[in-house]
């Protein structure tokens, strides 16, 4: 059985320090016009002494990043292209795939790096049915992922979409051993990730493969809410959690009765001091495109308070699984 090592409250730096930096920029999706906030002044350039990418291109020389998750997974492995892309010395030589929503890929040429996002956000399979009825299978997880089989470094995440109730709830059905069941969400996603697990655990070379599980990404709504924030939360001021902690607390489990190594890279409470750093109302709508002046005037609506800004919060998630990476460079070695 292998522990759960937490690589991110510990190292390279205090709750306060990570943070208060980097200061986040406008999404690279949005129009950039965000001006209220005191840290889009036209300095938030991404810090070279924390986010060395010139030296993250060498690290990375020869190896396949993948990130598996939902589209807060996707705003890591955003964040992570950026940073490689604007530290190589010749930027035609970077190749970017993103015209696939399941499917996206960074690479830098002359470095044989490549760094891929996959669409999964439950981690196991929701498939459409010919009646249009979702059903999540929890005893199964999709077959793209055995592309990510023998990629260096996985980083998975899970944990948003298990919340949504209602009309927001993604799945009509849930099915184990292909049969429909009836279970509470809580024990659905604890089924769903002992499958994860088995998954790693039969697939994953340990020898070859660093497995990285990254902790729930805070929202900042209700009486946390993003709009009109200027400045991170004080570290000693209390926080109205979101997230269940009895889901954490299973997410926790299933990675420590893992055969393989994962390290759990926890950047929930940095994460939840900065309620500056979303893109609020600086964002985009569903067809991709900024929000009007309209929408905007209507934050309780169109407030993005989930995603975070780039550059911004995303880096120094990347801070902390380079850093763990440097740290622990052995894939078997049990922390």
């Amino acid at each position: 059985m292998a522990p759960a090592p937490d690589a991110g409250s510990g190292y390279p730096g205090s709750d306060e320090e990570l943070a208060a930096a980097p200061a986040p920029a406008p999404a690279s999706d949005g129009d950039g016009e965000r001006r209220e906030c005191d840290v889009f002044d036209g300095s938030w350039v991404r810090d070279p002494a924390r986010l060395d990418g010139a030296g993250a291109l060498e690290q990375l020389r020869n190896r396949r990043v993948v990130f598996v998750g939902d589209s807060l997974n996707r705003n890591m492995w955003e964040s992570l292209a950026c940073i490689l892309y604007t530290a190589l010395p010749d930027r035609s030589r970077a190749r970017v795939h993103h015209a696939s929503s399941e499917h996206k890929i960074f690479r830098a040429m002359d470095y044989n790096c490549s760094v891929e996002f996959f669409w999964s956000p439950f981690l196991v399979q929701l498939e459409t049915k010919q009646d249009r009825t979702k059903v999540l299978k929890l005893d199964q997880l999709p077959a793209m992922l055995q592309q990510v089989i023998g990629a260096d470094v996985l980083v998975f995440n899970t944990g948003h979409w298990w919340t949504h109730t209602g009309k927001l709830r993604a799945w009509d059905h849930l099915e184990r051993n292909g049969m429909l069941v009836k279970m509470e969400g809580e024990e659905a996603f604890s089924r769903a990730l002992r499958t994860w697990a088995r998954w790693v655990d039969h697939n994953v070379d340990q020898t070859r493969t660093r497995v990285f599980f990254r902790s729930v990404s805070p929202e900042h709504k209700g009486a946390n809410w993003c709009y009109n924030q200027t400045a991170p939360i004080a570290a000693e001021e209390a926080i109205v959690p979101w997230f269940p902690k009895s889901m954490v607390s299973i997410v926790e489990g299933s990675i420590r009765s893992m055969r393989t190594p994962a390290t759990y890279l926890n950047i929930t409470r940095l994460s939840e001091l900065r309620i500056d750093a979303h893109p609020s109302v600086y964002s985009i709508n569903r067809d991709g495109k900024p929000l009007s002046l309209e929408q905007r005037r209507q934050p309780v609506v169109y407030a993005d308070c989930s995603h975070w800004c780039l550059p911004g919060l995303p880096d120094t998630w990347n801070v902390l699984l380079l850093a763990s990476l440097t740290r622990h460079p052995s894939s078997n070695l049990h922390l």
